[in-house]
């Protein structure tokens, strides 16, 4: 059964200088909550392990009993909640629509209800890697920026477009899919397509070209690591994926305009190895616009999510009907 619970203290609009907003991070591994001030610093966090298998209630159990821990520890009152997840997700709906399989029960569930019936809160959702990019402009890499691609390069490679100041997700959740677009060889992808950026650029597809290339298995972690040793496989295989980041670079900035590029996931950790076959490539061949893009590093690391999810929140209460 669901704990119920209820913001301490009568409930607040979201510029009282005295309400917190919850942000919460979804993962198959583990679930973080954080509490932000309204001006989004990060007052205290909890990182719980995600009970993927079990299914989305107890998922959602698990949000809560993290969320129940540190507003035991604070006296301000909750405005509201944003929480960011993997899969498709129908954002406007607060229901995932798509998950991976390491998910059990997680598909078609109604993630906002199920808070806001326990919390007594409105409560948002978000993909994670839109929740990353909202982190990174609110108080990353990224602040203030009006026309920003996120990137995350990890297990694969998601995308996010912030365009004039405001997160676009399209009509299907699947704006800024850069991971998805074809057009960078003809490698299968983990999601049945082909020639994908993910098998150039994911974690675990760093690890499958340079197995590969050299019949030896590391993660992506040993590959940058003999890449750093000077490895000549693990550098080309660094390369290729440095080469195919720009390749999205510029397709994007060909659509859209945008200015910035943020790169975040654990494989940015490896960003002096792939950075030099970005720059090489992006000046080989320059954004139609004819001006650079701003390539910068996320700045938040473990937070970008749950802060990114906490500024969705926050907006959407600043611009409900009082």
């Amino acid at each position: 059964m669901t704990t119920t619970l209820r913001p301490s203290g009568s409930s607040t609009g979201p510029t009282d200088a005295d309400a917190v907003l919850a942000g919460v991070d979804i993962g198959g591994t583990t679930t973080q909550v954080v509490l932000c001030s309204t001006g989004l610093d990060v007052l205290d966090r909890v990182e719980l392990p995600t009970p993927a298998a079990e299914g989305g209630r107890a998922m959602i159990g698990t949000v809560l009993d993290g969320l129940g821990r540190l507003l035991a520890r604070t006296p301000a009152p909750l405005a509201g909640v944003g929480v960011g997840a993997a899969g498709v997700v129908d954002a406007r709906a607060g229901r995932i629509l798509v998950a991976s399989d390491s998910f059990a029960g997680w598909a078609g569930f109604a993630v906002t209800a199920a808070l806001e019936e326990s919390l007594g809160v409105p409560a948002f959702l978000d993909n994670d890697v839109n929740a990353f990019l909202r982190g990174e402009v609110a108080r990353g890499a990224a602040a203030g920026e009006r026309y920003v691609l996120g990137m995350t390069l990890g297990t694969g490679v998601g995308g996010a477009l912030w365009m004039d100041g405001a997160l676009v997700d399209g009509p299907h959740g699947a704006a800024g899919e850069i991971g998805h677009i074809p057009g960078f060889g003809d490698l299968p992808c983990s999601c049945g397509g082909r020639g994908h950026l993910e098998t150039l650029a994911a974690g675990r597809s760093l690890a499958a070209r340079y197995a590969e290339r050299t019949g030896r298995n590391a993660d992506a972690k040993g590959v940058a690591m003999a890449a750093g040793q000077g490895d000549a496989d693990a550098l080309a295989v660094f390369s290729a994926a440095g080469a195919g980041i720009a390749r999205a670079l510029l397709i994007t900035a060909g659509l859209v305009d945008v200015t910035t590029a943020v790169i975040g996931g654990g494989v940015s950790r490896a960003w002096s190895l792939l950075e030099p076959a970005v720059k090489a490539a992006l000046e080989d061949e320059p954004p139609v616009s004819g001006r650079p893009i701003r390539l910068v590093p996320a700045l938040l690391g473990s937070d970008a999510v749950a802060v990114g999810a906490a500024a969705r929140a926050r907006t959407e209460l600043a611009s409900a009907p009082a």
